[in-house]
């Protein structure tokens, strides 16, 4: 009986190789069935052409062609979402970023000693995104494995209206980048961490609007709080600054000055006049236009990215662009908008020649910046929003606890209250998201980023 099972695949090779590779295809197919969810409909349509083809070349063509790389990849991204350790290290990752990113841009703005040595915005913004290309292609390089400049063509040259959509992001995202700096050249670290997370709530009024999703009550109620949450902050803060202010203008000799600025930072900076003075007001308005820019253009994008794709002549549904692409296509419309605005600078942002005051900690920034764009994708690609809500959430006591032992950062009772209303919002919010599947790609911020 074993002679006679074994017998039949044994002599099946030097009789017909035909029957043995198609039904090696078939295996193939077989085992790339459970792939991904968000790529498994496309490589089951586009499996069983191939392996129908393969039968009248031979087999050779279709075996060195796309679909044992397109598995390969399945399995990774299979592998990545279903481990409990790697969506554990994103969080860490993206903890990580977004307190430092906040840290590291308050320390190359406000820990300057004269205003001539401080970097042009436009400067940094122009590094970011074209570090963000050139970390996007490559992304996407290994993605099509090798195969970018056909991607660049399939992508962007083969469809050039709908490369153009990506233009509407790229430049809110460049209003909401220019914007955080302004905030927070004028809001301490752990204000601006605090009232930043306001973009939760401006993306689901957007969501709302543009996406028609509903939330429940619960989470209209966590939103509120959250509101609630930094009023409570920003009054602290108003209040605080106006008590260091009132010191510094109380102190008659130059011991007493000098210890009031060592108390009060703020209004040491706005005596002396080597630094642009800090503005609440403008900080705070710097944030809300930050906030709803990022809203609109993450949901905007999350949009684009859930439209079905079609063929431009048949009409055919073809495979959605990967994140990577529209990354590429938004780092590469970005740049042109910030090389608009170089071209045009005027006074002395003008007179200064391009990167200048780029410190060692300016180019730390840039890395922060360009990596964090893209670890957002990756956190929302390979987990969902719940993670990302909580990292937002630990970013921002992270920040906060470094910020008072690098900068001295004094709290107070009101602002550790709101902080505690506005983690505790994000965290329950984040936790009780809408009860609709969301496909892996299709998700941005909720960018959100993004995040991004």
């Amino acid at each position: 009986k074993r002679r006679n099972c074994l017998g039949p695949p044994c002599s099946l090779p030097p009789s017909d190789p035909h029957p043995s590779n198609n039904e090696g295809s078939r295996k193939m197919s077989d085992s790339s069935a459970p792939a991904p969810s968000p790529a498994a409909p496309q490589s089951a349509d586009t499996a069983a052409p191939s392996s129908s083809a393969a039968v009248p070349n031979g087999g050779a063509s279709s075996s060195s062609s796309s679909p044992p790389p397109k598995n390969a990849v399945g399995k990774v991204e299979q592998g990545a979402m279903s481990s409990s350790t790697f969506r554990f290290l994103l969080l860490v990752m993206m903890v990580l970023q977004n307190s430092s990113t906040v840290l590291v841009g308050r320390h190359t703005r406000a820990g300057v000693a004269n205003v001539e040595d401080l970097y042009v915005v436009n400067h940094l913004i122009m590094v970011c995104e074209g570090m963000k290309f050139l970390l996007a292609c490559v992304l996407e390089h290994f993605h099509t494995n090798g195969n970018l400049l056909r991607s660049v063509k399939e992508n962007v040259l083969d469809r050039p209206v709908d490369a153009l959509k990506i233009v509407i992001p790229s430049l809110l995202y460049l209003v909401q980048n220019s914007l955080l700096y302004v905030a927070l050249s004028n809001l301490s670290a752990p204000l601006f961490q605090v009232t930043y997370q306001c973009k939760l709530l401006t993306t689901a009024l957007v969501s709302v609007v543009m996406l028609n999703r509903r939330y429940s009550p619960k989470q209209w109620v966590c939103l509120f709080l959250l509101g609630v949450g930094v009023a409570v902050v920003v009054l602290g803060e108003s209040d605080q600054q106006k008590r260091l202010k009132e010191a510094a203008d109380a102190a008659e000799t130059v011991e007493m000055k000098d210890a009031a600025a060592a108390a009060a930072p703020i209004a040491a900076e706005e005596e002396d006049g080597s630094l642009p003075a800090q503005s609440l007001f403008v900080g705070l308005l710097a944030v809300s236009v930050a906030c709803l820019s990022s809203a609109l253009a993450g949901v905007y994008f999350e949009k684009v990215l859930k439209k079905p794709t079609t063929e431009t002549g048949t009409g055919k549904a073809r495979a959605p662009v990967s994140l990577w692409m529209r990354n590429i296509q938004m780092a590469f419309f970005s740049v042109c908008i910030a090389l608009v605005q170089f071209l045009n600078l005027d006074g002395d942002d003008g007179s200064k020649k391009f990167m200048h005051g780029f410190t060692g900690w300016v180019y730390c920034l840039v890395m922060l910046q360009a990596g964090g764009g893209l670890l957002v994708a990756a956190v929302i690609k390979y987990a969902d929003n719940v993670l990302k809500g909580l990292a937002t959430g630990v970013s921002v006591v992270v920040a906060t606890l470094a910020s008072m032992v690098l900068f001295g950062t004094p709290l107070s009772g009101q602002f550790v209250s709101g902080a505690v209303l506005i983690l505790g919002s994000v965290f329950f919010f984040s936790n009780n998201l809408p009860g609709v599947k969301r496909k892996v790609e299709s998700n941005v911020e909720m960018k959100g980023l993004l995040p991004k």
